[in-house]
């Protein structure tokens, strides 16, 4: 009876080992791979729920590409064609001004021209053309003084000049510019008949000149 007992106790263990090892290792099995989604070629497309977009290639507008039909373009205006700049007005405060008495700009030497006479003298002759203020000058025949001090009033003042042939110059030195700057003045010049053969005006900083060239061509 013990005998058998072992025996069992033995075979039942046996196998429980065997029930173990079994479990321990990896079955294989077979991997099916099937193919998703499969297409049916013969069934009737799908509507879905695609979007109702209406053609942009129908109705299209009727074009006109007759360029002559249309807005032709004219090279030629018009109007009547005028010159460039016709109509135009000019600010008269563009541009140089003439200077006003009581300005604080420097007025440096000025020439006043030169005059053609044959005779044996001129009379130059100068005044106060605008508000008379005190301007006085001195007065230079060919480098010489010929009047030291000469006060401008609303009367003409000056000096005759003989003339010899060739270039007789007649500086204006401003002494001073008055109670109002620049110092101001007309000048004319008289043949040695008595007439106005030229007129001008300076406009002079003090210590300034004004150069006035008398030409004589024949003795």
């Amino acid at each position: 009876m013990t005998k058998n007992y072992s025996v069992l106790l033995f075979a039942m263990m046996l196998f429980s080992f065997s029930g173990m090892a079994q479990t321990d290792i990896p079955q294989k099995k077979e991997l099916k791979i099937e193919t998703a989604n499969k297409i049916d070629d013969n069934a009737e497309p799908d509507q879905g729920t695609s979007l109702n977009i209406p053609s942009v290639v129908e109705d299209q507008p009727q074009v006109d590409f007759d360029i002559a039909k249309r807005n032709p373009v004219k090279m030629i205006d018009d109007r009547e064609l005028v010159q460039a700049g016709a109509g135009m007005k000019i600010d008269p405060k563009v541009g140089p001004r003439q200077p006003e008495e009581g300005s604080k700009q420097h007025f440096a030497d000025m020439y006043l021209g030169d005059v053609k006479n044959n005779g044996k003298f001129v009379g130059i002759m100068c005044r106060d053309h605008e508000n008379v203020d005190g301007d006085r000058v001195k007065i230079y025949v060919n480098g010489d003084v010929v009047d030291t001090n000469i006060l401008l009033t609303s009367s003409f003042k000056g000096v005759n000049v003989d003339l010899k042939k060739g270039f007789n110059r007649i500086d204006f030195e401003a002494l001073n510019v008055g109670a109002y700057a620049p110092n101001t003045a007309q000048v004319n010049v008289y043949d040695d008949k008595g007439e106005i053969i030229y007129a001008t005006k300076w406009l002079l900083s003090e210590g300034s000149k004004a150069t006035l060239i008398i030409t004589k061509e024949e003795d």
